[in-house]
């Protein structure tokens, strides 16, 4: 998993270098961070890890907060809670996120707006912001941008600072053989990615 990390964080490396002026994203701006979205089992496998070894009382605050998260979107959660493994209804999934599109991230710092687990963000979060091609053998697909981003840019600086996707051909297998290993996990989102507290 490290190999992928670090293969990743070198093409984002890459991509915010020659994003320049057009990229928005800094600490403190925390759009991306609200709203629900499916993880893979192995970034909540990450968070976990990164929730255990948070030094108190930031790891208190954090289970306040998941715990208050958790509770809010039970009701409507399209998955199975016990495990926190969402249901293979695509449809369900997008009617929830739509209800919660507003929810802050339980582990976006709401006085910094900040992520207090950022070095365990999950994939999604560390791709989030430059130029990137979620389907990598997909050339006609479009490029994924945050919408604050490259607002003023021409197609062809759009294109110059694409993510290297190629991340991908690591990141799938890997997600793949942790779900084989650990037969109770599935993708989830990231208030549910965490023991139930009950």
């Amino acid at each position: 998993m490290s190999d992928l990390l670090q293969i990743l964080d070198t093409a984002l490396a890459s991509a915010i270098s020659r994003s320049g002026d057009h990229l928005a994203c800094r600490p403190g701006c925390s759009q991306c961070c609200h709203g629900v979205f499916e993880i893979s089992a192995l970034d909540a496998h990450r968070l976990r890890e990164a929730l255990a070894d948070a030094p108190e009382p930031l790891r208190s605050r954090l289970q306040t907060r998941i715990s208050a998260a958790r509770a809010h979107l039970l009701p409507f959660f399209p998955g199975d809670p016990a495990t926190g493994v969402l249901h293979p209804d695509h449809q369900a999934q997008e009617l929830f996120e739509e209800w919660a599109h507003a929810d802050p991230c339980p582990i976006l710092d709401p006085a910094t707006q900040t992520c207090d687990l950022y070095a365990a963000r999950p994939i999604l979060c560390r791709t989030f912001g430059p130029p990137i091609r979620n389907d990598a053998d997909d050339i006609e697909a479009g490029l994924s941008i945050c919408e604050l981003c490259f607002t003023q840019a021409t197609d062809d600086e759009i294109l110059a600072a694409e993510t290297d996707s190629t991340f991908r051909a690591l990141q799938h297998p890997l997600e793949a053989a942790y779900e084989s290993a650990n037969p109770q996990t599935g993708p989830t989102i990231i208030a549910f990615a965490f023991p139930n507290p009950s």
